[in-house]
């Protein structure tokens, strides 16, 4: 069998990773499989066999524009799009595997104008934000907008990603989605949560199957795995906090951690990883900030090092750093939103946005820290 599955990036990031842990597990059973993506001409070395660049970093600029331009996300990269796709009908999958088709790399129409002329082809498409049935948003939870349910219009988060700047098409861009993604012969939604199987059923979606596969991660990398990250920072005898996103906004929390600093004593240190520099350039001193690592095995060292891992987002699917923190025999605290509450202990999930309790529970977790010194 051939496996074709398409996503963002390949082998970095949490989508980029899911697909390459695919890619390994299908050819181990003898399948063929690729990876078209579209995003960042990174690509760790043992994943480069399995990619397919869909453009160049000059289509996903100029996509970018017109996405900020004209509200049409998903709209533009069609000669990106067209020779992507002569290949793939060169390649003649078995089992084309959709995974994030947004990201200013990918023409969405022209892919599923392909897809239905393939009635032969099986087509899985895992969802990983809420974007493939609103007019705009990837997810609505943090402005409590339920437009989409029936026909999304006068979008409140045009400035929030994808950002458009002038023009709102949230009407439009909902009819052309649905005409796009709806009457596809033998396609399955997956999705790595019960909140979002639920969502997908109330949506323009619903004619299709959906299967709730929750997402996995490489227990041979995310493990606990000692390091010099505390001796590297001299935070011997602190107890550690670790946040770590990609990017850092208010709705993952970035602002619930400065809150937290100003309350949490000396003891602590509040270690946040995936920043940019000008976040960083920012931080109050007992914050360390650290950009993004594509390294796995550095995250794991800095998971393992941590006493306890705080996610406090306002928006989630099912985030897998739960995953990989708790892989790495780190605690898990996360606010109860989206589908992240799954994949954390009930007993230390906290009320959606609760400061106060998300600081009590910091400390109630932490008080017999881990012997690193």
């Amino acid at each position: 069998m051939k496996l074709l599955l398409i996503n963002s990036v390949c082998g970095i990031g949490s989508t980029g990773r899911i697909c390459t842990d695919l890619a390994q597990e299908y050819e181990a059973q003898g399948h063929e499989v690729k990876i078209a993506y579209g995003r960042d001409a990174f690509v760790p070395e043992k994943f480069r066999k399995y990619a397919v660049r869909i453009g160049t970093d000059f289509d996903v600029k100029v996509h970018g524009v017109i996405s900020r331009l004209f509200d049409a996300h998903g709209l533009g990269s069609k000669s990106a799009t067209k020779k992507f796709l002569e290949w793939a009908e060169e390649y003649k999958p078995d089992l084309l595997w959709l995974h994030n088709i947004h990201g200013y790399y990918i023409n969405y129409e022209l892919l599923f104008e392909w897809i239905k002329k393939h009635p032969e082809m099986e087509v899985k498409w895992t969802q990983h934000s809420c974007w493939s049935f609103t007019g705009h948003c990837s997810h609505f939870t943090f402005v409590k907008c339920y437009k989409w349910k029936t026909h999304c219009e006068k979008c409140p988060q045009k400035s929030h990603y994808p950002a458009t700047i002038f023009l709102d098409r949230s009407k439009e861009n909902f009819d052309r989605k649905k005409q796009a993604f709806t009457g596809v012969k033998n396609m399955t939604l997956i999705t790595p949560s019960k909140w979002l199987a639920d969502l997908v059923k109330q949506s323009f979606l619903q004619e299709y199957p959906v299967e709730v596969h929750y997402n996995t991660i490489d227990t041979n990398v995310f493990k606990p795995t000692p390091g010099d990250f505390r001796e590297k920072y001299g935070l011997q005898n602190k107890k550690i906090v670790l946040g770590v996103a990609n990017p850092w906004t208010e709705r993952k929390g970035f602002y619930d951690f400065i809150w937290l600093a100003d309350k949490l004593d000396d003891s602590y240190k509040i270690v946040l990883v995936g920043l940019s520099q000008k976040q960083i350039d920012t931080l109050p001193k007992n914050i360390i900030g650290i950009r993004r690592t594509n390294s796995p095995k550095e995250l794991a060292e800095i998971y393992t090092a941590a006493d306890v891992f705080v996610n406090p987002t306002y928006e989630d699917n099912y985030p897998t750093t739960n995953l990989e923190a708790q892989a790495c025999g780190t605690p898990v605290i996360t606010y109860r939103t989206g589908g992240s509450p799954e994949s954390a202990p009930e007993e230390n999930v906290v009320e959606y946005g609760d400061k106060e309790q998300l600081l009590e529970k910091i400390k109630m977790v932490t008080m017999n820290q881990k012997s690193f010194e």
